[in-house]
Formats: structure tokens, sequence, C-alpha cells
């Protein structure tokens, strides 16, 4: 088969796995981040610091057969693999019950990395003097920290984010394998396993592109 169609048939599955890890990471990351920012040095801070280099620190095949032996296997919670039950008809509730673990899974780097970029750029506007000149005014704590600390300090988080984007059509190589997702990681790895040179360079470049825009 022509190499462009292959991949055309993996971009779907792949940006629905990546851009749910990404959304959960964002919605649970930079509220930790704010939170950890706001107790900086007490025991919760240092208990979201450890965990995160943790996260960060631990491989991702690991944490994928881990959590694949412990929440499918021994739990029976998730699906094992795949995107779909086999020999069923494909439905929104099906794809979101198989979706869930890998998405969680890869969740875990986006939430690591948020977190820290979000309380170390916290870190930096919280003691600016416009900050301290919102809290003059008598402005409640909430207000000073939505709409005067965290919207300043958003500015690197959203680069972040945008750093991110090629890993929305590149794929999780470890996590796609790992959960039999049939996305471009996947694709890539079935490449190498079967010496498919053309298919290979294929992914390669759709993954250049994407980092390159």
């Amino acid at each position: 088969d022509p190499v462009w169609p292959v991949i055309q048939q993996r971009f779907g599955p792949t940006l629905l796995l990546m851009s749910t890890a990404l959304i959960i990471g964002i919605l649970i990351g930079v509220p930790l981040g704010v939170y950890s920012a706001l107790n900086k040095y007490s025991l919760p801070d240092m208990a979201l610091t450890g965990m995160v280099f943790l996260g960060i620190s631990t491989p991702a095949f690991l944490v994928g057969l881990g959590s694949l032996y412990l929440f499918s296997l021994q739990l029976d919670l998730f699906p094992a693999g795949g995107m779909h039950t086999l020999g069923k008809p494909e439905s929104l509730l099906d794809t979101l019950h198989h979706l869930a673990l890998p998405a969680l899974i890869l969740s875990a780097n986006y939430i690591a990395t948020m977190l820290r970029y979000t309380r170390a750029a916290m870190l930096d506007v919280i003691g600016e003097q416009y900050v301290t000149t919102a809290r003059a005014k008598g402005l409640s704590e909430r207000v000073v920290i939505v709409r005067h600390a965290l919207r300043n300090a958003l500015i690197p988080i959203v680069t972040v984010i945008g750093f991110s984007i090629p890993n929305l059509l590149a794929g999780a190589v470890f996590t796609e394998t790992i959960f039999a997702w049939p996305g471009m990681g996947s694709l890539f790895i079935d490449g190498v396993n079967s010496r498919d040179f053309p298919l290979m360079m294929g992914v390669t470049l759709v993954t250049t592109t994407a980092v390159l825009l």
C-alpha cells in the first residue's frame, strides 16, 4: 500500500489519545502548580515535588506495563488493549473505556510538566508590584491570584503547551505499543519490526513537519 493512506488511517486515534492526555495534564497540572506555589516549601508542596520527579524519572514502558498488569489483568477495570472491543459494535462509551487507561498513563508526564512550569511561573509573578498593588486595593485573594498572578504566569505555560503539540501527531511509541493502540507510535514500531523503511521515513517526515510548524 502507499505510505500516505496508511499514515492517514492512524491520525485519528493518535490525535484522540494525545489530545486527551494533554487536556488532562493541563486541567490537573496547572491547578496543582498554583496550589504548590501558594504553599511554597510546605509539606504538600514537597510531596507534589517528589511525585513530579518520580513521575518524570519513571520510564514510560515501566508505568505502562505496571498499569496494564494491575488495572487490566488483576483488577479487570480497563481493557488490556485496542481501541474497540472485538466482536461488538463500535460505540463512544466503549472507545472511552479503552481510552481511559492509556490516556491517564500519558497524562502523568504532562501533569508533571505543567505543575513544575506553573509553580515556577507563579513564584515569579507573586512577588511583583502589581500583585502587591492588587492586594493593597482590597481585592480578594482569589481575584488577585486568578486575574492578576495566574493570567501573567500563563505565558510560559502556553509556550510549553505549544511545544507539546507535535506529540499529538507523533504519538507515544511505548504507550501505544503496550496498549495496542492503533496510532502513529505503534505504526512506527510496526515499520521497524518489518523493516519497512518507506513507512518509517513517512512517519518521520510527518513528525518532523509538525515540529517545524
